[in-house]
Order: structure tokens, then C-alpha cells, then sequence
């Protein structure tokens, strides 16, 4: 068995929840505190042990490459003026080897995934969402890894959601049960309310195997006219089981508006620096909001 050594990070998508900040701005930039979000995706597979990363790219994302790349005229001056923590932090996001390659046209993530096939080859290979951020005391994707090298299968990651909650994912359709992992028997992606098969939602992780390519190679369009990977998925588990895994850790949905904005405040909440003025601020707002609304 093969170990998995590359992960795939989409980051072709328009950000068009965000806009106007997205207009000249990757969406993948947008910070939380002081990290730009792909970094925290970007960490969290060199902790899982990936070796290479390719990021797919779109249209006016460049900013991700530089990101990444070293900046010698910053870095520079900051050992001049002996600002070295700052200057390790700076360091830290180009010290691992980063590939690239464009999604020329907007077919969604399956399509996205496709376009680095030649890259992964005949490899099992990772893929991590930029809209899913997960502490854990494991890497979310580790504890994935780790699932596939006791099974040599698929592993999607996964969480429970509200029922209300459960169309605006992929769903599995599970087949059975072995503590936190699940036996798929389908996928469903974005299932009218109402007809989801469970509550368990794709949350951003997978550990894939390259077979997965010969169903995306078809390019047919599912949900919203784009090339689903949940389809995919789908497909690929009627040859080779599949299989789900309820990750431990606590996932950020930063792809909308609130779950950035409470992304950014717990994240906060956890900084030495920030948490004690950020409590007497939230504080305030509070007491201030209380009184116009309440006293009028």
C-alpha cells in the first residue's frame, strides 16, 4: 500500500460571498487574526505528514503564490531591526514546497480536483477544502491518513449537522457502523430538505485513491451545473467501498459571511494577547446594544 504523500488544496473559486473584498483578493487570503485562512489548510496537511502540495489556482490568484514564496526585502529588514519572532512567523510559510496549476474554467470542485491528476498519478493522495478549518489535538486529516492505511480505502471526513443544515452538503448514506467509522452505501450531494439520508455532512477532508480519476475524466455535471466530487465519490464507491470517518476536532466554516466572523472572534478568544481586551469589548458592544434596544 502506498503511503499518502500529496494533498490537493482547491483554491479556484470566485468568492462571490465576500465580494467587493474579493474582487482584487483571493478569498483563500482573507485573514483570521493575522494568518491568511489557505495557511491554516496549508499547516495542517505538512502536520499529516504530506509531502507535496499542489494548490489549484484560478484567475487573479496570484497573491497565494506570493504568500508562500520567501519575500527576501521584508524578511531582510526585519532581521535588521531585530524583530526575529516576526521574522520566523514570515519564514514559516515558505519553507514548504508548494506546486501550482490553473483551473481554466469554473466546473467546480470535481473538475478542480481533475485538473491535478497528472501530478498525484497513480498515488493515493488528499484533499483539503479552504472553506473547513479544524483544531484538534490530532490534524483532522492524520486521523484520515490513519483510516486508510487500516483499510486502503476511500475515507471522506465527516461530521453530524441539523437536519435543516444537511442541504447545503455532500450527505452519506451510511451501511453500518465501527465506532467512528461508517460503511458507505451512497452519497448525496446537497439533498433537498427533507430527504437527506443521515445528518453525517462532508466537511472539507478526504483521503482519496486515484481511481477516483476515471470517473471525474467523464466530466458530467451534477448540482448546479458543475462537476460534483460527492458524484464522484459516489461512483467510485460502487467499485471500491468507501468508507466515513467522524473526525475529532472542532471545524470553522469560514466560506460564509458568520461562520468567519465567529471563526475570527473564538480564535481570538484563544489568543493570550486578545482574549482579555476582546471580552471587555464584546462587553461593551453588549451593554451598548442592551440599551438601545431594551431602554430605547
Amino acid at each position: 500500500m502506498n503511503k499518502v504523500r500529496k494533498a490537493i488544496i482547491p483554491a479556484a473559486g470566485l468568492g462571490t460571498r465576500f465580494l467587493p473584498a474579493t474582487k482584487a483578493m483571493p478569498k483563500e487570503m482573507l485573514p483570521i487574526i493575522d494568518k491568511p485562512t489557505i495557511q491554516y489548510i496549508v499547516e495542517e496537511a505538512v502536520e499529516s505528514g504530506i509531502e507535496d502540495i499542489i494548490i489549484v489556482t484560478g484567475k487573479g490568484k496570484r497573491a497565494i503564490e506570493d504568500h508562500f514564496d520567501h519575500a527576501f526585502e521584508l524578511e531582510t529588514t526585519l532581521a535588521e531591526k531585530g524583530k526575529l519572532k516576526l521574522l520566523e512567523e514570515v519564514r514559516r510559510s515558505s519553507k514548504v514546497e508548494i506546486h501550482y496549476i490553473r483551473q481554466k474554467e469554473p466546473k467546480g470542485l470535481g473538475h478542480a480536483v481533475w485538473c491535478a491528476r497528472r501530478f498525484i498519478g497513480d498515488e493515493p493522495f488528499a484533499v483539503l477544502l479552504g472553506d473547513d478549518i479544524v483544531r484538534s489535538e490530532v490534524p483532522c486529516l492524520r486521523q484520515l491518513i490513519h483510516q486508510y492505511e487500516l483499510t486502503a480505502s476511500p475515507i471522506i471526513g465527516v461530521q453530524p449537522v441539523s437536519d435543516l443544515e444537511t442541504q447545503r452538503y455532500g450527505i452519506v448514506d451510511p451501511a453500518g457502523k465501527e465506532g467512528r467509522m461508517y460503511k458507505v452505501a451512497n452519497f448525496v450531494e446537497k439533498p433537498a430538505l427533507g430527504t437527506a439520508p443521515s445528518n453525517l455532512a462532508i466537511m472539507g477532508r478526504y483521503v482519496l485513491t486515484p481511481e477516483i480519476f476515471k470517473f471525474l475524466e467523464l466530466q458530467e455535471e451534477g448540482v448546479g451545473g458543475e462537476i460534483q466530487l460527492t458524484d464522484a465519490i459516489a461512483r467510485l464507491n460502487e467499485v471500491k467501498q468507501a468508507y466515513a470517518y467522524h473526525f475529532s476536532g472542532m471545524r470553522y466554516d469560514v466560506g460564509e459571511k458568520l461562520g468567519f466572523i465567529l471563526t475570527t472572534l473564538d480564535f481570538a478568544l484563544q489568543s493570550d494577547e486578545l482574549r482579555k481586551p476582546l471580552l471587555e469589548a464584546m462587553e461593551r458592544i453588549m451593554q451598548s446594544e442592551y440599551m438601545t434596544r431594551v431602554i430605547g
